[in-house]
């Protein structure tokens, strides 16, 4: 059985910005390629996953874009507000890629 390992330890790069005024993209670039390889693999991160991990819809996730050149996936989902709408508190949407830290990949051997 593989060990699960929270996403910081495996990702040289977790973060989140804006991909327009109502949605957030989430970028994870692993450290190594062998993880990365093992992650892409499985489909470890899924539309379920991160829609677990942020508490909405599936159906607000779109399906994660694994791009082997620079060992990392990217996760769209929709904002749950528009970006500088009344009561939005990350206009550039950079401080949304928290969740993603503590949420747990097989690691590579």
């Amino acid at each position: 059985m593989t060990a699960l390992v929270p996403v910081a330890e495996l990702a040289d790069v977790v973060r989140s910005k804006n991909a327009g005024p109502y949605e957030l993209t989430l970028d994870i670039v692993f450290t190594r390629r062998e993880q990365f390889d093992l992650v892409a693999r499985e489909r470890a991160i899924s539309k379920e996953w991160v829609a677990e991990a942020y508490g909405v819809p599936v159906a607000d996730v779109a399906e994660p874009v694994y791009y082997a050149p620079a060992r990392a996936v990217k996760i769209t989902l929709r904002r749950p507000l528009v970006s500088g709408d009344i009561g939005e508190t990350d206009v550039y949407g950079a401080q949304q890629h928290g969740p993603l830290l503590a949420l747990r990949l097989p690691a590579a051997p």
